[in-house]
């Protein structure tokens, strides 16, 4: 149940990013892929993610993420996450960031991670992030996504 509490509140912080731009902070939606890992296992992975990072001055910031992923392997199901993301702005168009969260659907799990994310243009961006997931029965897993977005 709590699972779902977090990601309800992430959900309505990102449908409310519209009204809260106007506050000093950065909306976000993207793609990625990479590759998740573990286990004896090595996978693919495609999924889109919507986001809010809140300014905390001209060196810091604080968001919350919610995402949809898809594991590609045969039978596998999408597998959402509900997150927050923490960090320091670095120079004029990057953010590091340490993040963690839960993802649920078929498998359950608690995930720590960090990434970097870049302008790459006055509203798009890249990123890298490396996620460790905490699986129960099946062992940890880590995956490394690279994706693009679009800020607003």
């Amino acid at each position: 149940m709590k699972k779902f509490a977090v990601a309800a509140a992430l959900l309505s912080a990102v449908v409310a990013t519209p009204a809260l731009a106007a506050e000093g902070g950065e909306g976000r939606v993207e793609v990625r892929g990479g590759l998740i890992t573990g286990n004896g296992i090595d996978e693919g992975t495609l999924g889109v993610a919507a986001g809010y990072d809140f300014d905390l001055g001209s060196a810091a910031f604080v968001g919350g993420e919610i995402a949809g992923d898809k594991v590609l392997i045969d039978g596998a199901n999408v597998q959402f996450s509900a997150g927050a993301r923490a960090g320091a702005k670095v120079g004029a168009n990057g953010k590091l960031y340490a993040t963690g969260g839960y993802t649920f659907g078929d498998i359950d799990d608690p995930y720590v991670g960090a990434g970097y994310q870049h302008k790459l243009g006055q509203n798009i961006y890249g990123k890298v992030e490396y996620r460790h997931q905490f699986i129960n029965n099946f062992g940890d897993f880590d995956s490394f996504v690279a994706g693009v977005g679009f800020a607003f």
